[in-house]
């Protein structure tokens, strides 16, 4: 977008920023949030907070920072009030967990390690964090994210510190973190749909023994085919039908493995009526490690 075509949506900007900034306390602080979301619109290749603020006309660099990394504002209260609001709008019929990566030059940003690159297509130096979306077949929205600390990083206290890591942050598998990701999700309440994970979480035994555990939404793997038995691809249409009408995947040969989702721990849910979903993955990319 340019800026005068943001320039004419600031009182709907306006309105979408009071509602989800709403937990944070100070009016300076939402101003930023403002100046940051439009930064975010705007074209431009670099979205780091450098090129985003000389682009506002009301851009301050050292301003934007602070609100990023220093600000003492609840980000999480932030993402609930934006996934409440945008999740109705796209009307998913799964949620997806998956893998972004940013893939980086240096080695002092947080997390950064040479691992699978799924933007490049590659083993290569990037960032790689944990992702849960709600997607229909026209639409998706991300719900939230964890960064995903390799475990190079747990006991460099030097890269630690220069790069602000907490000390309570360590390494944690990235099906853990999708495990938490949908727990949080769940609390939120929007309410869960059937989960779709590729085969690097799906071939993983410890993610399917804890969706074995319990009840909840149902969730499928296809380990490297990308094909129904018919011949076409499986869309996200597909595995939601399959799911609301309960039937189950034939055991054949690169058929979908059915296993059952555990609900978050201090929630309790009914059991679903779903046995099975049967979902495209093409089994590329990282392990879920």
């Amino acid at each position: 977008m340019e800026l005068g075509e943001i320039g004419q949506l600031r009182g709907e900007l306006g309105e979408f920023v009071a509602e989800v900034f709403a937990s944070v306390p100070r009016r300076d602080q939402r101003a930023k949030g403002d100046c940051y979301l439009r930064g975010l619109m705007l074209d431009g290749r670099r979205k780091s907070i450098q090129p985003m603020a000389e682009r506002l006309p009301d851009g301050d660099m050292q301003a934007l920072q602070q609100f990023v990394n220093q600000s003492p504002w609840d980000h999480v209260a932030v993402l609930r009030a934006v996934a409440v609001k945008t999740v109705p709008v796209v009307d998913p019929m799964v949620w997806v967990i998956d893998d972004v990566s940013f893939p980086k030059d240096g080695k002092m940003s947080v997390a950064v390690a040479r691992q699978w690159c799924g933007a490049l297509g590659k083993q290569s130096n990037c960032q790689v964090a944990v992702s849960l979306h709600a997607a229909s077949d026209t639409a998706s929205v991300p719900i939230s994210w964890r960064l995903f600390l390799p475990q190079e990083w747990q006991d460099d206290n030097g890269r630690r510190a220069k790069a602000g890591v907490p000390e309570e942050v360590g390494h944690r598998e990235k099906w853990r973190l999708a495990l938490d990701l949908i727990d949080e999700a769940i609390s939120w309440d929007p309410t869960p749909q059937v989960i779709v994970a590729d085969a690097g979480y799906g071939q993983n035994n410890a993610f399917r023994q804890a969706l074995a555990v319990g009840q909840g939404s149902p969730v499928s793997w296809r380990g490297g085919a990308t094909r129904r038995g018919d011949g076409r691809p499986w869309s996200v249409r597909n595995c939601s039908s399959a799911s609301s009408e309960g039937r189950t995947t034939p055991p054949r040969k690169g058929a979908a493995t059915p296993a059952c989702w555990r609900p978050a721990h201090a929630v309790p849910r009914p059991r679903p009526t779903a046995t099975s979903a049967a979902v495209r993955v093409d089994g590329r990319g990282p392990s879920a490690r």
